[in-house]
């Protein structure tokens, strides 16, 4: 059987409902594993539209049905990443790849993204993509790092 086709495509405000739905089934598996909570599990089209102010995003579809998705937010010395989430069924199949791929084609300098310090295989996933450590991050009311900055140099 021939791999699927994944396209991509921007994402824009008419697809606002199905980024936040692709977030909150992505991040699902997530539940009750970080403190703080992902803020993936509530995302609604509202939230996903102040998301897309000032940066923009990516589908991913397979015959037509989104699959996965990445936001992007230009910053003055780099490219920053964030919220690549790919539907349980399509994990391993290159999409969270091709999303990247995709995202850091936009890039003029570094590129940047978060990631939680509990979720250590998605940190090994980006070290295997080239990012490195860049700094630690701390979500507010909390006084130890929740979070690591990873980064890929152009």
């Amino acid at each position: 059987m021939a791999p699927a086709t994944i396209s991509l495509r921007e994402a824009g405000a008419v697809d606002a409902e199905v980024l936040a739905r692709l977030l909150r089934e992505a991040f699902e598996e997530f539940r009750g594993q970080l403190d703080p909570p992902s803020s993936a599990h509530g995302k609604t089209a509202e939230a996903v539209l102040r998301e897309l102010e000032g940066g923009g995003a990516l589908l991913a579809e397979v015959e037509g049905a989104p699959v996965g998705c990445v936001f992007f937010h230009p910053r003055e010395d780099h490219l920053y990443v964030d919220r690549l989430a790919v539907l349980p069924s399509h994990r391993g199949a290159g999409v969270a790849r091709v999303l990247m791929d995709a995202a850091e084609a936009r890039a003029e300098g570094p590129v940047r993204l978060s990631v939680r310090c509990a979720l250590t295989e998605q940190q090994a996933y980006y070290a295997r993509r080239g990012y490195n450590f860049h700094a630690y991050g701390t979500h507010a009311g909390y006084t130890q790092p929740t979070f690591v900055v990873l980064q890929k140099a152009p």
